[in-house]
């Protein structure tokens, strides 16, 4: 079981990461962030198996793919927080010449990110083909990613969800990140996407959900019990339902967060409701 005591630590310093990265530019995308806090604590230091040291290939170890990359900065805490680079390097996120840039890159040759995420609808791909990779080296390591719910109004998801299932890539936990939301408001306005759950088991794959996606607890069952699933035929996919803007009172609920940094008085705010834990950067 994970050390749950740990995992409550690491959150609300991850929440302030999000929040004072955002804020120091004016720039960048905290309402998806906090709202997947939980998942990125709970990946990183429970579920996937890490070697020490940072290799592109990938060999030998569990690997994740962020497809939503406008979601960075919780992506970048966790990362440093977990070693992969200085956690003073967050301080230059979204900064000329920085490697933290406002998508994942890979000409800046970032520990921990293996490809550059941001043109939405692609990461089911990628995924799909490193766990095709592991299977072609008789790799027995998962790949694991994360997808928005808006995000799987782009079309290549669904032919890349098809091929997932007909070719039996059981390796694969492809979470989506159920909160409602996207940049031009909420998914049902914009353009409803109805029971993802069912549309992924129709296309062949197995499902697991969580119903709290904010509770460390829930996340930690539901991620185990979709690693129990694989190895059995099927890719699986993790209904992950969170709440954007989670942990922030204000900026919860609503797509107005999406993309929006908060101002002096607003960072102040947020920072007095997930108080400092692990240290500021």
């Amino acid at each position: 079981m994970a050390d749950l005591t740990a995992l409550e630590q690491l959150v609300p310093q991850v929440r302030r990461d999000i929040l004072r990265m955002v804020h120091q530019v004016n720039s960048g995308h905290p309402g998806g962030s906090l709202g997947c806090t939980e998942f990125f604590a709970v990946l990183y230091n429970h579920m996937m198996e890490i070697n020490e040291g940072f290799n592109m290939d990938g060999v030998g170890e569990d690997l994740f793919f962020l497809s939503n990359g406008h979601i960075s900065p919780v992506y970048y805490s966790i990362l440093a927080r977990r070693g992969y680079f200085p956690v003073e390097e967050l301080a230059t996120f979204r900064k000329i010449d920085s490697r933290l840039q406002g998508h994942p890159t890979t000409h800046e040759e970032l520990p921990g990110v293996r490809i550059a995420s941001g043109s939405l609808g692609q990461g089911m791909s990628v995924a799909i083909g490193a766990a095709l990779a592991k299977k072609l080296n008789k790799d027995s390591h998962l790949i694991y990613s994360l997808h928005g719910d808006g995000e799987l109004q782009e079309g290549q998801n669904w032919e890349a969800i098809m091929y997932a299932a007909g070719n039996k890539v059981d390796n694969l936990i492809a979470t989506i990140d159920w909160n409602g939301q996207q940049i031009d408001g909420a998914t049902e306005d914009v353009l409803p996407l109805g029971d993802i759950g069912e549309k992924f088991r129709v296309f062949g794959w197995d499902t697991v959900e969580i119903k709290n996606g904010n509770d460390l607890a829930s996340v930690v069952g539901g991620l185990e019990e979709a690693k129990s699933r694989t190895g059995k035929g099927k890719p699986v996919a993790v209904m992950l339902k969170t709440v954007m803007g989670n942990g922030v009172d204000f900026m919860m609920y609503t797509h107005a967060w999406h993309g929006k940094a908060p101002n002096d008085e607003q960072l102040a705010t947020a920072l007095e409701q997930n108080p400092a834990t692990l240290g500021d950067y």
